[in-house]
């Protein structure tokens, strides 16, 4: 484990993936003995998406959107072509994935990710798979597109390449943690 404090300066990579053909796979089913509905959200206000993004990314310092005024976050999150989807089960969010099809023919899987307590229990690979198909039933995507980085869980890379991902370009960024984290692996 990697221990930094708020206000250190961090270097990290980024990795740009795509998706080019849609995938083999059909739609997955829950794992055995898991329960769950993935949902659309019709238009959800900026706070409803800021509390699944902390409640996913607050371990691995997404603070980005934050910076984003209410106005410019709703209007984003009203696009037609962008769209939120919940993973609940037991009654709250497990975890959520966003699809911005804003420039077709490319749709970008903008974010994904489990709830801390949702991870390790076997409806990650089913919600990527989720993303991935529902991002392909878009009309006229062509390339499907996502992005990750040495901040995110440990096996976002591996799992975005073993349903289908390629790298196409990495790089090195700058950024100054706005509290302390934690994490599981090597920045660089």
């Amino acid at each position: 484990m990697f221990a930094y404090k708020a206000g250190d300066k961090i270097d990290y990579r980024v990795t740009w993936l795509e998706m080019s053909e849609p995938p083999r796979f059909g739609w997955p089913s829950l794992p055995v003995g898991r329960e769950g509905m993935l949902i659309k959200a019709e238009t959800p206000p900026w706070w409803y998406f800021l509390a699944l993004y902390d409640a996913v990314g607050r371990d691995y310092a997404w603070t980005e959107k934050h910076e984003m005024s209410r106005e410019a976050l709703n209007a984003w999150l009203a696009h037609p072509d962008v769209s939120l989807h919940t993973l609940m089960s037991g009654g709250w969010p497990q975890g959520f994935f966003m699809l911005d099809a804003r420039e077709k023919p490319v749709c970008d899987l903008a974010y994904f990710g489990l709830v801390p307590e949702a991870v390790g229990r076997g409806v990650g690979s089913w919600l990527l798979q989720s993303a991935i198909l529902s991002g392909w039933a878009l009309p006229g995507i062509e390339r499907l597109t996502v992005n990750t980085c040495t901040l995110d869980h440990p096996r976002a890379l591996i799992q975005y390449q073993r349903f289908g991902f390629q790298p196409v370009r990495t790089e090195i960024r700058t950024s100054v943690l706005s509290q302390d984290q934690v994490f599981l692996q090597p920045l660089l």
